[in-house]
């Protein structure tokens, strides 16, 4: 894919991650750090994979303000007019807005891809044809894209999307409905039916088109936005977004417009895709050892253990960790906070944070 000046990329960084307790915490997320153990953060893998189809200048990221310091460490050569922080997290709809408006400021004509900033891509050469796709059909029609993920399996973590088989053009097809995170039998009967595809969150538009959008399907926020565009890349920007995030509700992207608008299409896409929402999805793409263990960590003993993800990765090397007699389990260790945890109760693990929050206010989260 060719960097074009007209084409921009948005990636969402403001998540919490508190899933990935207790590695990532409210002050230090998921996507600031090394969860895959490859010498670069979720966040980093992530630039680095637009940055080989976008001008420098068309890459934004938007974060909250609490992670801008991170943002500008960890990727030092980003224009830092490119980094944008939110004063509160709102949700997907109004990041969306912010960053959408601030680039139809720039370029009226601008196409745009969002994509969140902590998911696993394994084939960014398949990624980037997929993305090229949806961006020529983005920019030819009034159109708002997203990418599908083929299904490998019932899942009951992920939101579905049903598409019809016509084909406007070859490889993209018109979305039929939109589903929130199904039941077990409901998600073996959409993976069964070949229809259905895993939602990923990753949306391609032109920035008049999803500003339409917001227009007819979110209005108070188009309107919050629209008598403030003058003061978008000037000096009154910060306190603008301020009084914006302030009056804005809360609400998804996916919720606020894409179930709701008949202009969205799918592209059914494979190129080795994982939302990392989970340590069980981590332990899913982790190579493991001849007893399917997901170890990661310096001195890590383990006797008669299996099927189980442990993790010492920010935790002190000089610690000696020994699990013994254990099986499909999550173990996580670091220097002030230890979870034990049977795999198939993972889901709680947001809950538990809660109580935690609640307990300690943010000592432990």
């Amino acid at each position: 894919m060719e960097k074009n000046k007209n084409n921009y990329a948005i990636i969402m960084a403001g998540g919490v991650g508190s899933r990935f307790w207790p590695a990532s915490r409210s002050h230090y997320p998921k996507q600031f750090i090394d969860i895959l153990g490859t010498g670069k953060t979720l966040l980093q893998q992530t630039y680095e994979r637009f940055l080989e189809s976008f001008l420098p200048e068309n890459i934004f990221i938007i974060t909250n303000v609490a992670y801008v310091g991170l943002v500008k460490e960890q990727l030092p050569n980003m224009p830092e007019s490119c980094i944008l922080g939110e004063p509160t997290a709102k949700n997907t709809a109004a990041c969306i807005a912010y960053t959408c408006a601030k680039i139809y400021k720039i370029n009226t004509h601008a196409i745009c891809i969002v994509a969140p900033s902590d998911h696993l891509i394994i084939d960014s050469h398949k990624f980037s044809d997929y993305v090229e796709l949806g961006m020529n059909y983005a920019k030819k029609n009034h159109a708002l894209v997203t990418l599908g993920i083929r299904p490998s399996r019932p899942d009951t973590g992920y939101g579905y999307i049903q598409f019809l088989e016509n084909e406007p053009v070859p490889g993209i097809h018109k979305v039929k409905t939109f589903t929130e995170k199904p039941s077990i039998e409901i998600a073996k009967m959409f993976v069964e039916t070949g229809e259905f595809l895993w939602n990923a969150g990753i949306f391609i538009w032109g920035v008049s088109s999803i500003r339409k959008a917001f227009k007819q399907y979110l209005p108070e926020q188009y309107d919050l936005f629209d008598e403030k565009l003058d003061a978008l890349n000037t000096a009154e920007e910060t306190e603008t977004v301020r009084k914006f995030y302030e009056e804005c509700k809360s609400i998804s992207i996916d919720y606020g417009i894409m179930e709701k608008a008949d202009n969205v299409f799918v592209i059914p896409s494979e190129f080795g895709w994982s939302d990392l929402g989970t340590w069980t999805s981590l332990f899913d793409i982790s190579n493991k050892d001849e007893s399917n263990n997901a170890i990661q960590g310096k001195n890590i003993f383990t006797y008669e253990v299996e099927n189980s993800l442990i993790n010492k990765s920010r935790s002190e090397d000089n610690k000696v960790l020994v699990v013994k007699g254990l099986s499909n389990i999550i173990v996580v260790d670091t220097p002030d906070a230890l979870i034990i945890c049977d795999k198939d109760k993972e889901q709680e693990v947001k809950q538990i944070v809660t109580d935690l929050k609640i307990k300690f206010n943010d000592k432990y989260t």
